[in-house]
């Protein structure tokens, strides 16, 4: 312990002595360990964190499947449960200590409070029990408050409490008024990551509309709930998904009428934790992959940063070891070293990570619901601390592995020391090194940005600019026909009258109602396409979207009409039902033909009733994604079917001066109802692509960060060169070389070193490019204009690094370096 606070206390005034290299050494291991720590605090908080839920290792989800099935809306990975179902796990399974559920819907809530829309989970009585979460004021629900006849009570998110009710303690026993019915709050839920979608407040099943129906409870097919469960201490994984199964199997066996054999119906059950990383986990693994490339890069500058100083140090370390130092005694001293100032460069990488931990946040939002668990805490700070040792031992060990050299040659100034050509070929190996791995950084780059760059440049079928959209929020208790049904005349003559005061505005050239915002909402149910007569077997019917849309919706978004007509005011429920198709529908169902004319149908039909005549074709649009291609879809129109709720408003101007305008004007005509959701199609458009666009940028900046490095890297080692051979160079222009004869001499040099590198990092681009194959759009992982450009730009920061070491080598005197030999 002695000799290694005498090693710290030397290392301290060694480094002191050597201001410069050390603020570069630090610095440059800043960077690196700042890019670990920051991309860290984010794996960390999502992927390696236990769940913030008291049953965190014991949750699971359900999922049914129907892969066979006709019906479109129930293929696929994300079937949902009905009533009828829930109760048949619950009753049937016995490796699960509890099942719940979960339904979201949007209500409206007013009275004393400002009329707004809000998303409300509708979940069981134990829900919150089951997950372990314990609220943060007040209580969560207890037994038997999801039964009917039970009052109506609420408990609220962080944020939304926070947001809309300014955060106030005394919350608890306040009423607010959801729809018709006043809802007492009984608790505020802490900041948790809310899955499967965050809600503004939670109600028990007995006080929605729609899940608390004799319709919706007896009918074995009405399926709208997601489904928990926590499971047994003493039961496994394995014996869930085969108990799962098992009820699945039963209940087709049990019911064949709802779950033909066709369908191939079956259940298994998935980890909570795993589903809620599924789309974050590869984006970061790489984003973390790349900083420790980072990282690897700016240890190899300093180590030789280092060699470069042990070379001057080479007399002071023949001495010691003259005096009795061992080597491992010298190797400790360097250690220190090179410990103390990758311990700096930690401390300067935490403070970077501090202040980008707010904009990684954000990102990671956009893959997951655990984004808000990121935090520099002590796991990320021992993280750090490891790291720099790491770093430290790194850099300091490869140098002092070249301690060599006699003592005495080295006291008399004769001796070569660490100057041999092991030495010599460490640092060389060091720097091709830098250039492989900042040649792989490169490419991942460039692909991620051709990638973006293909996306970006996508049409989506529609202009953007200058066009707000914002979603009309209902109070559905003020329009609900005594049978029940939502679709009322009422409803109607609101949105009509809501959107013709927003067309009546100044500055607005077109407005009209939609059922889903392109790139904005979920992607809605496909339906069966039916086509008057034609016989087409159940498995091979195609598939197309249902939307609702009025006229002004196409000219607000700039979509073409490129057959037939628009809807017009006389396509209302007493006339015939018309429809508008896309492109993509009229060439993939009458290629080379006019559909205009020909009736459809997306509802089974036998007879004459129920068809609709296609009265236009419209253009293509990307509704569910830049990168997915136009989906078929039929149009019908609003005045027909009243299921629209999305206004879509195309100004003069910037579409921002004038969105207060259109609420108040939506909001004249019935100050009860709510506008939300108040964007741009620009911000929509940008929202879709920000995830790509943010991850290039996080890969680009690290690359050019690693670029920075390896080109200092490579001038440092120039330079270290040209001073060795400073007397060749003076005997060389002493008998007449020219100047590119010095030129070549130095740059060939440096870009032989490049070329190695170059392709090093070539091979290990093409190997580790099928890592990135998921996340490149248009661009293959081997696209070689990226690899030529790459490489290009590597030779350029080559060129540019050996620069002012080739300038030096023109300089040097040939006299003084013959009056010196």
């Amino acid at each position: 312990m002695e000799t290694l606070v005498q090693d710290v206390k030397y290392g301290i005034r060694l480094l002191a002595r050597s201001p410069v290299t050390t603020l570069i050494a630090v610095l440059t291991l800043g960077l690196g360990i700042g890019a670990n720590s920051a991309i860290f605090s984010v794996v960390n908080g999502v992927l390696l964190q236990p769940l913030p839920y008291e049953e965190r290792g014991r949750l699971l989800i359900f999922h049914q499947q129907a892969p066979g099935a006709v019906q479109p809306w129930l293929r696929g990975d994300d079937m949902l449960f009905s009533v009828k179902e829930l109760a048949d796990y619950r009753q049937q399974c016995r490796s699960f200590q509890e099942v719940v559920e979960y339904h979201s819907r949007n209500f409206v809530v007013w009275g004393s409070l400002q009329p707004h829309q809000v998303d409300v989970g509708v979940v069981s009585a134990n829900f919150f029990h089951a997950l372990g979460v314990k609220p943060l004021i007040g209580r969560t629900f207890l037994p038997g408050e999801d039964q009917p006849g039970t009052d109506p009570i609420a408990v609220l998110s962080h944020e939304y409490w926070q947001g809309r009710l300014g955060g106030d303690r005394d919350v608890v026993g306040r009423l607010i008024k959801i729809d018709d019915k006043m809802h007492e709050v009984v608790g505020v839920l802490p900041a948790i990551p809310e899955y499967p979608r965050h809600n503004d407040l939670y109600m028990p099943i007995s006080h929605c509309p729609s899940r608390s129906s004799q319709a919706t409870m007896e009918n074995r097919d009405r399926r709208m709930l997601s489904v928990f469960a926590v499971l047994k201490p003493e039961a496994g994984l394995e014996q869930a998904q085969a108990d799962v199964s098992s009820v699945a199997a039963r209940m087709a066996q049990e019911h064949p009428q709802h779950y033909p054999p066709e369908w191939n119906f079956q259940a298994h059950v998935t980890p909570l934790k795993e589903e809620l990383t599924r789309e974050a986990r590869p984006t970061f693994l790489i984003l973390l992959a790349v900083s420790g490339m980072v990282l690897l890069i700016a240890c190899a500058n300093v180590a030789n940063l280092s060699l470069s100083r042990l070379l001057r140090r080479r007399r002071e370390m023949a001495m010691r070891s003259a005096l009795g130092a061992g080597r491992a005694r010298l190797l400790r001293q360097l250690v220190t070293e090179s410990s103390l100032a990758a311990l700096a460069g930690g401390v300067v990488g935490l403070v970077m990570a501090y202040a980008v931990l707010d904009l990684l946040v954000g990102f990671a939002a956009r893959f997951t619901p655990r984004a808000v668990e990121i935090s520099l805490d002590w796991t990320v700070v021992l993280f750090t601390l490891f790291v720099s040792l790491a770093a430290g031992v790194l850099f300091g060990v490869l140098p002092a592995l070249q301690l060599g050299g006699r003592p005495p040659e080295a006291l008399s100034g004769g001796g070569r020391g660490v100057a041999g050509s092991s030495h010599r070929r460490l640092r060389q190996g060091l720097v091709v090194a830098q250039i492989a791995v900042a040649l792989v950084l490169l490419t991942a780059a460039g692909l991620l940005v051709r990638s973006f760059g293909r996306l970006n440049g996508v049409d989506a079928g529609f202009e953007p600019h200058n066009v707000l959209t914002m979603r009309i929020g209902l109070n559905y208790a003020k329009f609900r026909q005594e049978a029940g049904s939502e679709l009322t005349p009422a409803r109607r003559a609101y949105l009509q009258e809501a959107t013709r005061q927003v067309r009546a505005l100044p500055g607005v050239q077109a407005a009209g109602l939609v059922s889903l915002v392109p790139l904005g909402d979920a992607h809605g149910h496909d339906h069966f396409l039916y086509i008057k007569g034609r016989q087409v077997e159940p498995q091979a019917l195609p598939k197309v979207s249902h939307l609702t849309a009025e006229a002004g919706y196409f000219k607000a978004l700039g979509i073409p009409l490129l057959r037939g007509r628009h809807f017009s005011p006389s396509d209302d429920n007493q006339a015939p039902e018309v429809a508008i198709i896309t492109h993509s529908t009229a060439r993939r169902h009458w290629p080379g033909q006019n559909p205009v004319g020909q009736y459809i149908s997306i509802h089974q039909t036998d007879d004459d009733e129920g068809w609709v005549r296609i009265v236009g074709v419209v253009g293509d649009v990307r509704r569910r994604g830049l990168d997915q291609e136009a989906v078929d879809e039929v149009f019908l129109p609003f005045t027909q079917a009243p299921f629209a709720s999305r206004l879509v408003a195309r100004t003069r101007g910037d579409p921002q001066r004038l969105a207060q305008a259109m609420i108040e004007a939506v909001r004249s005509v019935d100050p009860d109802q709510t506008v939300d959701s108040v964007v741009t199609m620009e911000q929509l458009r940008s929202d879709s692509i920000a995830p790509v666009r943010l991850t290039a940028s996080l890969v680009g900046l690290f690359s050019l960060l690693a670029l920075a490095i390896t080109a200092a890297g490579i001038a440092a080692v120039m330079a270290l060169m040209v001073s060795q051979l400073a007397h060749e160079i003076g005997v060389r222009r002493a008998l007449g070389a020219h100047t590119s004869h010095i030129l070549r001499l130095v740059l060939g040099r440096s870009l032989g070193l490049t070329a190695l590198g170059c392709l090093l990092g070539l091979a290990a681009a093409l190997a580790l490019g099928r890592y990135l194959e998921h996340l490149l759009f248009q661009v293959s992982p081997s696209d070689p204009v990226t690899l030529a450009l790459t490489c290009l730009l590597v030779l350029l920061a080559a060129l540019a690094a050996s620069y002012i070491p080739a300038r030096r080598a023109l300089q040097v005197d040939p006299r003084r370096i013959l009056h010196q030999g």
